[in-house]
């Protein structure tokens, strides 16, 4: 999901309208800096997303399958960088129709399955927050979470997957899916309320009732109940942990959001990208793609932060309750 599609088309991806052969001197100078721009986020991202999935399997953490699920999101997706450097420098799909359906798809399911993942992350965050003496999940319940938002994911992705094939072009084969223009701006158009809006919604609900019960938290006096019994408080929120999840979240936004308005655009509003010459909207739109890979490869820095936070925590844990039994046995 990379190139806007020329005025006469109404795809999605840069392969659906493969860029300008560059034979202008600034036209290849363009192309170069794209491709080594990308191709240096492709290596940083891969090495930073196997390095976290390194120190999670070898920890064989059950809690941070999340995290796990984020990295490997994020390394699928930067596998797909290569391909865009090739079309960028042939300006012509050669990677057959089977290609063209696993790598377009493989775009959307990545998406999905990272933003339902932080969405999962957010809901347990709240409910470890909200009902702190209730039994916490287990690994199994933590798994099915995952897999159900890869099974979303790739059931949102089946439309795509299905419909799309090769057409001859004037500039070489094209990668496009069967369905008219209307067709077209429906699926994109739950596809951006999928993935943005929904999840977006739900998140900012959970964290705005987590800065209430933490507002609530350290305000509110709490005081033995009716009967003798104690109303206990909400447990505080954890402000890093929150943060970094939060960090996360605004970095996909961030990210995401401009390319997918650059994406419904021409579906919404043909007319104004008509007057745009073809030179800037391929300039805009590899600006865009590189912010998305961007996301990919920052991402790694926010997952060791949240799972080297926790392992800390789990330390500090550990020694206090040492200490706390040395201190209550007997001589």
């Amino acid at each position: 999901m990379s190139t806007p599609p020329p005025p006469t088309h109404t795809h999605t991806h840069s392969y659906y309208w493969p860029p300008p052969k560059p034979s202008h001197p600034a036209n290849l100078a363009s192309t170069a800096l794209f491709c080594s721009l990308l191709s240096l986020l492709a290596l940083l991202g891969i090495g930073g997303n196997l390095y976290t999935m390194g120190l999670l399997i070898r920890r064989r953490r059950g809690r941070r399958r999340g995290v796990l699920s984020l990295a490997l999101a994020d390394l699928l997706y930067l596998f797909t960088a290569p391909f865009i450097v090739y079309d960028s420098l042939a300006a012509d799909w050669a990677f057959g129709e089977l290609g063209c359906r696993l790598l377009f798809s493989l775009d959307l399911i990545t998406l999905h399955a990272s933003i339902y993942t932080l969405t999962a992350m957010s809901l347990d965050r709240y409910r470890a927050v909200a009902n702190p003496l209730a039994t916490s999940s287990s690994p199994s319940s933590g798994l099915l979470r995952v897999a159900l938002a890869w099974g979303l994911a790739v059931a949102l992705s089946l439309p795509m997957m299905i419909t799309l094939h090769l057409e001859d072009g004037d500039d070489g084969q094209l990668c496009v899916p069967a369905w008219d223009e209307q067709s077209s701006k429906v699926y994109m158009s739950v596809l951006f309320c999928t993935s943005m809006i929904g999840p977006g919604l739900a998140i900012g609900a959970l964290y705005a009732t987590l800065g209430r019960l933490y507002w609530v938290s350290q305000t509110q006096p709490w005081a033995s109940g009716s009967g003798g019994s104690t109303s206990y408080p909400p447990r505080a929120p954890r402000p890093k942990v929150l943060l970094l999840i939060l960090g996360i979240v605004l970095a996909f936004w961030a990210c995401f959001l401009p390319f997918w308005v650059w994406q419904l655009l021409p579906l919404y509003r043909p007319d104004m990208l008509r007057t745009v010459p073809v030179g800037t909207q391929v300039t805009v739109n590899r600006i865009l793609t590189g912010l998305t890979y961007g996301n990919s490869c920052v991402n790694p820095f926010f997952y060791t932060l949240l799972t080297g936070g926790k392992r800390r925590r789990n330390r500090q844990t550990l020694t206090s309750a040492n200490q706390l039994c040395r201190k209550s046995s007997p001589q």
